[in-house]
């Protein structure tokens, strides 16, 4: 067969993905699948409201919904209040109309069967999430095809390869598989694939699909309306062929009318909502931006940094480097600064919870295409295969980085760069390193310490009705002999309330001056209502004075502790003659 290489890893990277989304389905426990949660709720919740409920603007059926399923988080972000007294949804319909389809096919058999047709039962978990994956697999097929028109089979299968199995593509196809990226996804290889044929041979139907498209899209996440750099300068990459672009534009002017109006068309439904539900076509949902002062974190950060969790996508970029005669050039090169730029410019740069940068992922089409050149380049090289190795080793990484993020030991949204560095490859890190998640007190060998505990308390109970609370633990005066001595907190605490809003909490004061450090008591290796242990390090100020410790249990809400085994331990450097 031909071009059978890109064939075969497509169908694997398929099958990698089927499997992934299986084996987070919940078919081996009773517990049942629920995607539709949080951002992925607001994006859904157009469907249920319309078609089950018939209320998108008062949504009296939410309060009933949430307390038994637990969509919105707890709080209905998802939903704004206006001045009129309805509800306007903050998320954009796009990708409900996207997901429709699967969620008639799962409303059919909700009512055909003894689940609840409710819109949030199994049937219509199971239809959008492996709805979402058909979607994204028959568009990899699609890209494969697009790409072979200007890279090897090689080639093609290994950029293929690499995209899925490298990066957070799997996170955001087959897990978190409602979010809005999935659905986008499929979009730009159509506008890519439309863009193709409209070229080749131009006619009214690839220009209408081209707006069509970028409409939908505009109503999935607006900011994705920089696509349209892919029509309007493909084939501009030298002067001559631009000039036959804008001659052919010209020749066909009844086809940019064309675009325009099935574009108006893709985001129509939008608009028609909007004046129902707020008496405006045009609705502000409360995104703000930063273009000026952008956050070059979301690139480069430990947060949650796109280089530094998914290195393979450093190639993305440096690919474009080398597309210097194909007809996309231009448009790419363009389309991908505007695209970084706008996803760094969100003001919540760390994009609630995310592993890498995930609102990059439905836009990799589009960086394939530089990746696949500088591939081509380098498979041409005698070390290319360090080039194998590499790309083995990485998708080894991210596979491991993917489970642990499942477990949040790779958190969703605090992690820094000492923490990342005791975890890196490592699903389970001790008390002190997780105390790194709040802490950046770190002691690399205490063998070279004389130690003394200072503190030592079996166990306390604590019982408290207050609404915010700060129990004092211990407390205890000292004055360090050398400017290197430090403390080691620990202790073994069960915390039968507000288990995410509890922190242990250590404050030194010497002087008129405050050190403090605390650390969550709900980090992923504790678990809630049983006995965890925490561990944490503080340096020792230099000071002449006494310094007055208290260790506390700090809470934002009614909480009570049990603590036991609780130690504070003075730490104190060698000397060594």
């Amino acid at each position: 067969m031909k071009n059978r290489y890109s064939f075969i890893l497509c169908l694997f990277v398929s099958i990698v993905l089927v499997q992934y989304r299986i084996s987070h389905s919940e078919l081996q426990n009773n517990k049942p699948l629920k995607i539709t949660t949080w951002d992925a709720f607001g994006y859904y919740m157009y469907l249920p409201a319309f078609v089950i409920y018939n209320d998108a603007t008062e949504l009296k059926w939410f309060p009933e919904i949430d307390k038994k399923y637990e969509l919105s988080g707890g709080n209905l972000y998802q939903a704004n209040k206006c001045k009129n007294g309805n509800y306007a949804f903050k998320y954009l319909g796009g990708v409900a109309i996207m997901e429709a389809p699967f969620f008639f096919i799962g409303h059919f058999i909700a009512l055909n069967s003894n689940y609840e047709a409710d819109g949030f039962s199994s049937p219509y978990q199971y239809s959008i999430a492996f709805g979402a994956l058909l979607y994204c697999i028959l568009s990899l097929f699609l890209l494969r095809r697009i790409l072979l028109n200007y890279f090897s089979d090689t080639t093609t299968g290994i950029s293929i390869l690499l995209l899925v199995m490298a990066t957070n593509f799997i996170q955001y196809t087959s897990i978190e598989s409602a979010m809005s990226h999935v659905y986008i996804f499929p979009l730009y290889v159509l506008i890519i694939h439309f863009t193709i044929r409209w070229h080749n041979q131009p006619s009214k139907i690839s220009a209408s699909l081209i707006g069509l498209i970028i409409g939908l899209a505009t109503i999935c996440r607006p900011t994705e309306a920089v696509m349209l750099f892919i029509p309007l300068l493909w084939n501009t990459h030298t002067k001559e062929e631009s000039k036959k672009k804008w001659a052919l534009v010209k020749q066909h002017r009844s086809h940019f009318i064309f675009t325009i109006l099935f574009g108006i068309i893709g985001i129509l439904p939008q608009l028609i909502y909007w004046k129902v539900a707020t008496g405006s076509f045009v609705y502000d949902v409360g995104s703000k931006w930063a273009f000026l002062s952008p956050f070059f974190r979301v690139i480069v950060g430990w947060e949650n940094g796109w280089f530094i969790y998914t290195p393979i996508t450093i190639f993305f970029v440096l690919g474009l480097l080398f597309i210097k005669q194909l007809p996309f050039r231009k448009s790419f090169i363009v389309f991908c600064i505007l695209n970084i730029w706008i996803v760094i410019s969100w003001f919540d740069w760390k994009y609630g919870a995310t592993y890498s940068t995930r609102a990059l992922v439905q836009s990799y089409p589009v960086f394939i295409f530089p990746f696949a050149a500088i591939i081509e380049y380098i498979l041409q090289k005698k070390w290319r295969f360090l080039f194998y190795a590499m790309g083995v080793y990485l998708v080894f990484v991210n596979l491991f980085q993917l489970k642990q993020y499942e477990s949040t030991v790779l958190h969703y949204r605090d992690m820094n760069k000492k923490y990342y560095s005791k975890i890196y490859l490592n699903n389970q890190p001790t008390t002190l390193e997780m105390s790194l998640l709040d802490t950046d007190e770190w002691i690399d060998d205490e063998s070279k310490y004389n130690t003394q505990t200072l503190v030592a308390i079996d166990s306390i109970v604590f019982i408290n009705n207050n609404d915010s609370m700060n129990i004092l633990i211990a407390e205890t005066k000292l004055k360090p002999s050398t400017n290197n001595a430090w403390l080691k907190i620990q202790s073994t605490i069960k915390v039968e309330n507000n288990f995410y809003g509890s922190y242990l909490h250590c404050t030194l004061q010497y002087g008129d001056s405050i050190k403090q450090e605390k650390i969550r008591l709900f980090n992923p290796i504790s678990n809630p209502e049983a006995f965890n242990n925490y561990a944490f390090y503080i340096h020792l100020p230099s000071s002449s004075d006494s310094l007055n410790l208290k260790l506390y249990l700090n809470s934002d809400n009614k909480t009570n502790y049990e603590a036991k085994e609780t130690k504070v331990i003075y730490l104190e450097k060698k000397i060594i003659k």
